[in-house]
C-alpha cells in the first residue's frame, strides 16, 4: 500500500501537470487520501466544488480501473470526452451503445487499458456485469448523486438502493457516495442504504458566494424574465425551470419570438428530440434550456450564467440543487425566481394526488412549507439556506436581493384579521379569489346566491386592491394561518395558527408589495467582480479567444468548455502568457491541453498584445 506521503505526491503531480491546477481546494486531498488509502468516503461538497476530482485522481493513482456510477447517459459522455480531452483513458457502457461498442469496450475493461468506466445503476447491477467486474481489477467505486438513494430525498431512484452489493461482493475495494444536497436525515440514509456507516464522513460548505439568489412575486412573470435577461444576460447560457410540461413549451416558444435562442426539454418529450436539445445546450454558447426538473442533474457545463424559476420548487433541496447549476466555473451568477399563489396550490394538489403514503406527504408538505418560508424570506436567504444545511454564515452575505434592497414590510395585522374573518364567514368552502371579491364588495350572481353580500365583511377592504390582496393571503398560506384544500375546489381555510392573530393577542408584520410597477422581481446587478472580470480593453481578446474556442471544439466534436472553461480563459487575459512556459502557468492548463491547443491561444494573445 502506498504511504501518505506517497499518496500526496502522486495526487499533486496528477492534479498539475494532467489537470493544471496548482493546489487541491478545500477538502480534496483529504477525500483523495482516504480513498487512495483504501478506505470509504461521504462526501456532501457543493455543485462546482469539484466532487469529480475527488475520485478520478485516485482511479489513477489506485491500481486497476474506476467504477465511476452515473445516473444519466449524458453526463457519462461529457465527463468520458473531458478526461480523453486530457489524454487519459475512459469509457463508459451504456444502452446507447451498440453490441459490437460495448463488446469492444469490455475487451479494454479486461485489458487492463481503461482508467475509469461510467455505468448507469441499472448497468452495473446486471448479472453480466457484474460478472465482468469480477475478473477486473477495482480501484475504486464512485456513486455519483448520491442522494438519489433516499427516499425521503428530491430525486429518489430505486435502482441506486441495489448498490448496497458493492459492498458485500466487492469487499475492500474502497467507495465513495457523492452528492451536493442532503440534509442529516437524507445523509444519514445514504450511509445505511449504502452500507458506508464506516466510512469517513466529509461535509463542506454548502455556500456559493459566486450565485447572487433573487426571488420575486411579479405580476406578469414572463415580462419580468425577459426584462432579467436583457438587463443582465444578453447572449448567455442559462436555465429556465417550470412545473408543467405545457409551460415549459410554451415559455421556450415564447423566448424564441421575443428573439431568445431557446429550446425546450420534458420527459414527454421524444428521447431524440431530448438529447438532441440538451446536446445543443452543452456544445452551443448562449442557448437557454426551458425545462422541468427533468433536465439537469449531473450537467457539467460550467458557464451557465442563470438558473430562473418560472414556478416555486417543491424544497429547498431541489431549489439549492437546481440554482446550483449556475456558475460551476466560480464567476459571478444569477439565481432568479418568480412565483405566485398558485404555485403553492399546484405542487400541494400534486402531493395529495401522489401515491405516496401520509407519512411521505407529510415530509413533502413540510418541505414545501420550508421552501416557501424561504421566498417570503425579509432578511439574508444566504444564511437561511445555510442554515436549512447544517452550514453557517456568521454575517449577512450582501449578494442576495434581501441584503442589496432589504424588503419593506407593513404592519398587516388588521389587513389580515379581516381576510381571515371573511374566510370564516364564508364558511371555508371558496378560493382565494372568491374571498377577495367579498372584501372588495364586488357583487356578482354567485355571491348573491350565496348571500354573502350581506355578510359584515363584504365590501371591507378597499384600502388593498386585489393584487394587494392575493398577496396577503399568499403570505398568510405560507405563514399556515390559512391552509388549502387541493383535494377539492382549492378552498382555503383557518388552521390553529389564525386563532390569536383573530383574537388580537398576535400582531402580523409582512413583505410588502410594491405598488406602481408590478412587472418587476429584483435582480441586482452583477457583483463588482462580474463587472471588472473582463476589462473594456481587454474584450476584443476575450471574444477572439472565445472563437477560437469555439473552433476547436467544433472540429473535436466537444463542447467549447472541454477545450478551456471560462474561468481558464479569463486567466489568460490576466496574465498574457508570451510563450509555452508561461502559459503553463494558467489555471486549467495542464500539460497534454499545453501541447495540443497552446500554440493556437498564443498566437490569439499575441495578434492582441
Amino acid at each position: 500500500m502506498l504511504t501518505a506521503q506517497m499518496t500526496s505526491t502522486d495526487a499533486l503531480t496528477i492534479l498539475q501537470t494532467i489537470y493544471g491546477y496548482e493546489n487541491f481546494r478545500d477538502q480534496q486531498q483529504q477525500i483523495v487520501d482516504t480513498l487512495i488509502r483504501g478506505e470509504d468516503a461521504l462526501v456532501l461538497m457543493p455543485t462546482g466544488g469539484g466532487k469529480s476530482l475527488c475520485y478520478q485522481i485516485p482511479s489513477l493513482v489506485r491500481p486497476g480501473v474506476g467504477i465511476i456510477v452515473s445516473p444519466l447517459i449524458a453526463l457519462m459522455q461529457d465527463q468520458v470526452d473531458a478526461l480523453k480531452a486530457l489524454n487519459l483513458q475512459a469509457a463508459f457502457i451504456n444502452s446507447s451503445m451498440s453490441a459490437r461498442s460495448i463488446a469492444e469496450t469490455e475487451q479494454a475493461l479486461l485489458a487492463g487499458n481503461i482508467d475509469m468506466l461510467y455505468v448507469a445503476p441499472e448497468r452495473l447491477l446486471m448479472p453480466v456485469m457484474l460478472n465482468l467486474l469480477d475478473r477486473c481489477r477495482i480501484a475504486l467505486f464512485a456513486i455519483d448523486e448520491a442522494h438519489c438513494v433516499s427516499q425521503w430525498g428530491h430525486d429518489f431512484r430505486r435502482e441506486y438502493m441495489g448498490l448496497s452489493v458493492l459492498a458485500e461482493r466487492f469487499a475492500g475495494v474502497p467507495r465513495i457516495a457523492l452528492t451536493a444536497t442532503a440534509d442529516e436525515r437524507t445523509r444519514q440514509e445514504i450511509a445505511d442504504n449504502l452500507h458506508l456507516r464506516e466510512a469517513v464522513s466529509f461535509v463542506s460548505s454548502f455556500d456559493r458566494p459566486n450565485i447572487r439568489y433573487a426571488i420575486g412575486e411579479p405580476a406578469h412573470p414572463r415580462d419580468a424574465l425577459l426584462q432579467f435577461l436583457d438587463t443582465h444576460h444578453k447572449g448567455e447560457a442559462g436555465i429556465v425551470y417550470c412545473l408543467s410540461r405545457k409551460k415549459v413549451e410554451q415559455t421556450a416558444d415564447w423566448l424564441n419570438s421575443r428573439g431568445r435562442d431557446a429550446v425546450a426539454y420534458h420527459a414527454g418529450m421524444p428521447a431524440e428530440v431530448r438529447e438532441l436539445n440538451q446536446s445543443r445546450f452543452l456544445r452551443e454558447d448562449g442557448l437557454i434550456v426551458v425545462a422541468t426538473i427533468a433536465f439537469g442533474m449531473g450537467i457539467d457545463k460550467p458557464d451557465v450564467r442563470f438558473v430562473a424559476h418560472l414556478n416555486l420548487p417543491r424544497s429547498i433541496e431541489a431549489y439549492y440543487q437546481e440554482t446550483g447549476r449556475a456558475g460551476r466555473d466560480g464567476l459571478p451568477s444569477n439565481a432568479w425566481m418568480a412565483y405566485g399563489l398558485q404555485d403553492v396550490i399546484n405542487l400541494r394538489s400534486m402531493m395529495a394526488q401522489s401515491d405516496a403514503d401520509e407519512s411521505h406527504k407529510r415530509m413533502e408538505n413540510h418541505k414545501l412549507e420550508t421552501m416557501l418560508g424561504l421566498a417570503e424570506l425579509t432578511s439574508c436567504r444566504r444564511q437561511a439556506l445555510l442554515r436549512y444545511f447544517g452550514d453557517h454564515l456568521d454575517s449577512p452575505c450582501g449578494n442576495c436581493d434581501n441584503c442589496l434592497h432589504p424588503p419593506q414590510t407593513w404592519e398587516a395585522t388588521d389587513a389580515a384579521r379581516k381576510a381571515l374573518s371573511c374566510v370564516y364567514r364564508t364558511g371555508q368552502r371558496f378560493g382565494v379569489t372568491y374571498v377577495v371579491d367579498v372584501l372588495l364588495g364586488k357583487s356578482s350572481e354567485r355571491i348573491e346566491r350565496f348571500g354573502h353580500d350581506q355578510l359584515s365583511t363584504f365590501g371591507i377592504g378597499l384600502e388593498l386592491n386585489a393584487s394587494e390582496w392575493r398577496n396577503l393571503f399568499r403570505q398568510l398560506i405560507a405563514r399556515g394561518f390559512l391552509s388549502v384544500d387541493v383535494a377539492g375546489h382549492g378552498s382555503v381555510m383557518l388552521t390553529e395558527a389564525a386563532r390569536p392573530v383573530l383574537k388580537g393577542e398576535q400582531t402580523l408584520h409582512l413583505r410588502e408589495l410594491p405598488r406602481g410597477d408590478r412587472t418587476r422581481t429584483r435582480a441586482p446587478g452583477r457583483t463588482k467582480k462580474a463587472a471588472l472580470a473582463i476589462a473594456d480593453d481587454d474584450q476584443p481578446l476575450w471574444h477572439a479567444l472565445r472563437g477560437l474556442r469555439k473552433q476547436l471544439s467544433e472540429l473535436a466534436g466537444v463542447p467549447a468548455y472541454v477545450v478551456f472553461n471560462d474561468s481558464t480563459l479569463a486567466d489568460m487575459i490576466a496574465i498574457k502568457p508570451r510563450d509555452r512556459s508561461e502559459m503553463s502557468s494558467v489555471t486549467g492548463v495542464g500539460q497534454h491541453k499545453l501541447e495540443q491547443y497552446g500554440d493556437d491561444f498564443l498566437d490569439v494573445i499575441r495578434e492582441h498584445a
